[in-house]
């Protein structure tokens, strides 16, 4: 698949999470298959203001590329003006955010409730393609609310706009996160666009992920929660899509490796303190089904260092073996 001038190597890409797909995640998720990752959504307004924690959210490893930055915003001429710095230090890729429900980005007129504002989305998509060279992406949602499914009006838009794909989240504003996802909007905006369709929302299995192509026909995929704790999602989908019918199970070494791994990334990349504090949420995920998961998920939440973090690891290990 092609975005622009970029290749993607998988249809299958890891979805922009707010305080989970920072870069030493989703260099995980690149070595474990997904085709390409997408950042924590970044605040244009912040960026023309030189925040430098903002700034900190567009570092890129080269292990991970390619690499798409999502920006926030409400006003056209910031849009473009943020795109051309995240062009600027790096980025393969800019999406735009029009899909985060929460309250806070939505009272901002920002986020979801762009799909309220069709004409208004259409010119920030505008502003940002024609301010770079590099591929311009947006993710939405299915509508505002059941009364208003506009997923693919503003498909169509975007489309005219220029930008190089569009990825729908089956669920209105209104729904949050809750309910179903409704793919069959996901199938309406393929057909009414030539460019390239991302479907995302309960993509909870590597075949959730196939039926999801078979039922609305969409040309990608993007997984965000699925991913959480299963990174070796991306592992199955891409072993699938080749034909293969079946992908080993991930055994309780590999599980465990990769979860030091990613503690200690996360500690070089953020500092013990935040490091530990952030792996908690993906330590929860990593253990979740497995036995005495509960009660271990509350001791994780105890630890304060990466010592302390390994030690409770390796206790926790033990039993599992013992079990066995």
């Amino acid at each position: 698949m092609q975005l622009g001038k970029v290749h993607i190597d998988l249809p299958v890409a890891l979805a922009p999470m707010a305080g989970v797909t920072d870069m030493p995640f989703r260099v995980i998720c690149r070595e474990l298959g997904a085709g390409y990752t997408v950042s924590e959504m970044v605040s244009a307004k912040a960026l023309l203001f030189n925040n430098a924690k903002t700034y900190d959210l567009l570092k890129i490893d080269d292990r991970e590329r390619p690499t798409a930055i999502q920006l926030f915003g409400s006003v056209p001429g910031e849009l473009a003006a943020a795109a051309k710095i995240v062009e600027a230090q790096g980025a393969d890729i800019i999406d735009f955010n029009m899909g985060c429900p929460v309250h806070k980005i939505v009272a901002n007129g920002e986020g979801s409730s762009l799909m309220l504002r069709p004409r208004l989305a259409y010119e920030i998509l505008a502003a940002m393609v024609d301010a770079v060279k590099i591929p311009v992406t947006v993710k939405c949602r299915a509508g505002w609310d059941d009364d208003n499914l506009n997923a693919p009006e503003i498909a169509e838009l975007a489309e005219r706009a220029g930008v190089a794909a569009i990825t729908v989240h089956g669920r209105t504003r209104g729904a949050f996160y809750s309910g179903k996802a409704d793919w069959k909007i996901i199938k309406a905006v393929k057909q009414a666009v030539r460019i390239p369709v991302f479907g995302n929302g309960d993509i909870w299995t590597a075949e959730d992920g196939l039926r999801m192509f078979k039922e609305t026909g969409c040309d990608g995929i993007m997984i965000g929660r699925g991913a959480e704790g299963n990174p070796w999602i991306f592992s199955e989908l891409k072993c699938r899509l080749a034909g293969k019918e079946k992908f080993p199970q991930v055994d309780l070494d590999t599980k465990f490796a990769l979860i030091i791994r990613h503690l200690t990334d996360l500690v070089a990349f953020k500092g013990e303190y935040i490091g530990v504090q952030e792996m908690r949420r993906h330590a929860a995920g990593y253990i979740k089904g497995l036995p005495h998961a509960a009660a271990f998920r509350n001791e994780f939440f105890q630890v304060n260092t990466k010592e302390e973090f390994c030690a409770k690891l390796a206790e926790y290990k033990t039993i599992l073996l013992d079990k066995q």
